[in-house]
């Protein structure tokens, strides 16, 4: 079954589910406990700090976990709003993810600058920059975009936020929630920015991500009541589910090393293959550097629902965009930026393999597109 909605969810990886197995075996005990076995769960839980902090850099401190991106998005512009002064401007990418351009709107209403960005939807460090200069008190933008897989210049967004303020740095929040799991992470850690991300977006149990602070924060927290997560967040932790997200993220950081160019080339075959077996098809940002695993196609013919629909009845799972959004009236937000007329739009298909998706794959979604786009034409 060609499975192709990676970017909406993937299935638990084998090492994650090997590893949430045994620590939900014999690391069950309640880590804030005063006993023997919440110390070992502790200990294990410490580790896994350490392991995000070996992986993608900084210190394993700053690192908070929690249900995962959407939350992160909340707690840290919330902790902003509280930090930053009265009336304080942050400068956002018009294509964030849904959850990201609600948080900004919840707490900073009326307060928000769009950043500018070409036809793709890359956000410019010249952008950034000239907001900055305009007195922007935090930016956003995120690392690789979950519709159109586009890639952001978030490390050097990050380096002119920190110099920013005349050295006093502004702050910057990452959603590399896609990013994650199919680019190398490393850096990502210690960039200075505010990272958040999702564990099921990369084969790790859903309801599992983290918060990378830039630096030690005593007032940054999630939510009140304990103290766990060092204070930064109260809820008992999910010692099984935090040690399946490490191994999860530690195999795909394995697998760039041997597939990522492999994976790329299939995936450029595939356009140029679709384009010619479906005329009039266009890939949205085709051109831009993308995530190796993304294809969001505007198709020639008749609304993305019918596609769907026909596809999945021949095995194939595509999306027609953001997973969370599915069924809402209206276009897709992040082609609505890109000035993608609606009817355009609503004919849009978002592809989005996974490190398991083979060529043969490829080849077996690329046939019932094509043959559903025959029975679509005709009738």
């Amino acid at each position: 079954m060609p499975y192709f909605d990676h970017n909406s969810t993937t299935a638990l990886a084998d090492t994650a589910r090997e590893v949430w197995l045994r620590v939900q075996a014999e690391n069950w005990h309640n880590p804030s406990s005063p006993t023997r076995g919440a110390a070992r769960a502790r200990i294990w839980l410490d580790s896994y700090h350490e392991a995000l902090a070996v992986l993608l850099g900084g210190e394993p401190a700053h690192y908070v976990f929690n249900s995962g991106a959407t939350e992160g998005a909340y707690a840290v512009l919330g902790h902003w709003a509280a930090r930053l002064p009265a009336k304080a401007r942050i400068a956002v990418a018009a294509t964030e993810h849904a959850c990201v351009l609600a948080a900004a709107a919840r707490f900073f209403p009326g307060l928000i600058d769009w950043l500018p960005h070409d036809a793709a939807g890359v956000v410019s460090v010249a952008a950034v920059r000239a907001a900055l200069d305009a007195g922007a008190a935090g930016v956003v933008v995120m690392a690789a975009n979950n519709e159109t897989g586009v890639i952001q210049p978030w490390s050097e967004i990050a380096a002119i936020s920190r110099a920013a303020g005349g050295g006093a740095g502004v702050p910057y929040l990452c959603d590399a929630a896609q990013w994650l799991g199919k680019i190398p992470g490393s850096g990502l850690g210690s960039c200075g920015a505010w990272v958040i991300a999702s564990g099921h977006k990369f084969g790790a149990p859903k309801g599992v991500g983290f918060v990378k602070m830039p630096a030690a924060d005593p007032d940054f927290s999630t939510q009140g009541g304990g103290l766990q997560e060092a204070g930064h967040r109260a809820g008992t932790e999910d010692v099984a589910g935090i040690a399946a997200l490490a191994a999860a993220l530690v195999e795909c950081e394995q697998k760039h090393v041997v597939w990522e160019s492999q994976r790329l080339g299939w995936r450029e075959s595939f356009e140029r293959e679709l384009l010619a077996a479906l005329p009039g098809t266009r890939i949205v940002a085709a051109g831009t550097e993308r995530l190796w695993n993304t294809v969001f196609a505007v198709m020639p013919h008749t609304e993305h629902s019918r596609w769907i629909a026909r596809l999945d009845k021949r095995d194939a799972q595509v999306s027609t965009g953001a997973a969370c959004t599915t069924g809402k009236d209206g276009p897709s937000h992040v082609l609505a930026a890109l000035g993608v007329a609606p009817g355009d739009a609503r004919r849009a298909l978002r592809i989005s393999a996974g490190w398991g998706t083979t060529e043969a794959d490829w080849a077996a979604l690329l046939a019932a597109l094509r043959d559903v786009g025959a029975e679509l034409k005709g009738g």
